[in-house]
């Protein structure tokens, strides 16, 4: 008896100091050309704003001095300059002006996900650049912009287990190299921009754009119209990499947004692990990320795409993804989302060929003014094809979390089988987690299954571990981690130590 009222004194104190610790502090706007925080200041342009969060681990800034900015907003003049800059070839351009007339014409979205009506393309800036050249040694990289990147770890992470590396910062890639290894196998990593310039501009023009038309959504016509940076990686066929590459884009500038545009073609029997991560810091003002991903897997081939993304929580995260998946072929998504105040993401694969399949293992962390909506997509549309997805969803601190999944069977898909299953954790009592499920079954010889389950960390469990010396904090923690081990384990090791990471900092304080 005595034990167990010294464990609740203990829980008592520990939610007083949480309940202390979670009083609001003096709020301070931002100076939006040089990143500086200033109490009491008001912003150059009225922006949207979003509450002020607490991610240090990512929040330096560094100055615009001596950076190039274009206005805010979107025009043709604007589209014409940023073509102008990379000397793209004519039929980019007219790409790009199509994109645009398309994006005036169509509406924003309505009655989908979370409201992104603090959103105004007004203040936000299409092209933000260092002015520094692409850089092949990290020497040659600019201090502030390289002490951005190891603050960061990208070269500790290059060194240790990558095959090549592209750092994107702001508009453009700031520094991009590969083993010459890799090379020698004929893998090609570069940017688009630069494949249209080194004998690859067929091979660009014959897929890009092709995957993810811009008539897709209103943001899909805005990435076309303004893109700028991303990878492009092929895989020769019967080419497999011991080691991974890896994309990293920071976004470092207030009010602007970042359209980067990755394409990957996997040959046949090839195999690859892409990685890309994703970080900003904070600002108090609106900034975007409406990137695209095309990933075409050829017959045989394997693909892996691992993406932990931390944007910061003033982000409205409009990216889009798709994978086609041909014969024998497969897709792998991991996928962390952490970060952002408004979230619209579901990696979408499209299996075409016999036997092609797919698998997307996800986890989701909403907190404090996060509205996260995300999932996946399957096309099953060939015999024998098969998915498996499997998603982790957290919410605390009246975050919201939306898992979203469609999977759609034609009539074309014989002995199809697909199972979704899909697992949510509320952390408090004003959180909240739904699960919108939605099956298109247009074969009767398909197997489709849908699994969901919603609930709230155990106050025993929670008992019991602070009866072996955790504190409050310490055991809910522990069972974050453990609900999200399986997600963990499919990550790369310096991933699964982020991710790791990330969620103790958004445990600070949690009670519930």
């Amino acid at each position: 008896m005595a034990d167990l009222s010294k464990i609740a004194e203990q829980a008592a104190a520990l939610a007083a100091k949480a309940k202390a610790d979670a009083q609001p502090t003096q709020s301070a706007t931002v100076d939006v050309e040089h990143g500086a925080n200033v109490p009491g200041a008001e912003p150059e342009r009225k922006r949207a704003e979003v509450a002020d969060v607490d991610r240090s681990m990512y929040d330096f800034v560094k100055p615009e001095a001596g950076y190039e900015r274009f206005a805010d907003g979107l025009s043709g003049d604007v589209v014409e300059e940023i073509s102008r800059k990379k000397d793209e070839p004519a039929w980019m351009l007219e790409m790009r002006l199509r994109a645009l007339d398309l994006y005036e014409r169509m509406e924003m979205p309505a009655n989908w996900g979370p409201s992104i009506g603090g959103l105004d393309m007004g203040t936000i800036s299409t092209y933000v650049a260092s002015g520094s050249k692409q850089a092949k040694d990290w020497s040659e990289v600019p201090d502030d912009i390289k002490d951005t990147f190891e603050r960061l770890g990208i070269p500790e992470a290059e060194r240790a287990s990558l095959a090549g590396v592209g750092a994107q910062y702001d508009s453009e890639i700031v520094y991009h190299n590969m083993k010459d290894e890799v090379a020698k196998q004929g893998v090609v990593y570069t940017t688009v921009e630069d494949a249209l310039h080194t004998g690859y501009e067929d091979m660009v023009r014959e897929y890009f754009g092709t995957l993810i038309p811009m008539s897709d959504h209103k943001f899909a016509a805005l990435h076309y119209a303004v893109w700028s940076g991303g990878s492009f990686v092929y895989v020769p066929a019967g080419v497999h990499l011991d080691f991974p590459l890896q994309s990293y884009f920071r976004l470092n500038a207030a009010g602007a947004g970042q359209f980067e545009h990755t394409l990957i073609i996997v040959e046949p029997g090839a195999d690859l692990h892409f990685i890309e991560g994703c970080s900003a810091p904070k600002y108090n003002v609106a900034n975007l990320h409406a990137g695209a991903v095309e990933l075409f897997v050829k017959k045989g081939a394997r693909l892996r795409y691992s993406t932990i993304e931390n944007w910061s929580k003033n982000m409205y995260n409009l990216n889009t993804k798709r994978a086609k998946v041909e014969e024998d072929g497969k897709i792998e998504w991991v996928s962390g989302s952490f970060g952002s105040h408004i979230s619209y993401l579901y990696p979408s694969s499209v299996l075409v060929g016999k036997r092609a399949s797919c698998e997307f293992t996800g986890i989701t962390f909403a907190g404090a003014t996060q509205n996260l909506d995300t999932g996946c997509k399957v096309t099953l549309a060939a015999p024998d094809t098969r998915a498996s997805v499997d998603t982790k969803s957290l919410s605390k601190g009246g975050g919201i979390s939306t898992f979203r999944s469609s999977v759609v069977v034609t009539k074309a898909a014989q002995n199809a089988k697909a199972s979704v299953s899909c697992s949510s954790l509320m952390l408090d009592d004003i959180s909240r987690s739904d699960t919108i499920p939605a099956m298109d079954v247009r074969n009767a010889t398909a197997s489709v299954g849908h699994e969901a389950t919603i609930g709230r960390i155990s106050d025993d469990t929670v008992l019991y571990l602070m009866s072996r010396g955790c504190s409050e904090q310490e055991a809910k923690t522990m069972v974050v981690n453990g609900f999200a081990d399986p997600v963990s384990k499919e990550l790369p090791l310096e991933y699964a130590v982020e991710m790791n990471n990330l969620i103790k900092l958004e445990m600070e304080g949690a009670i519930g």
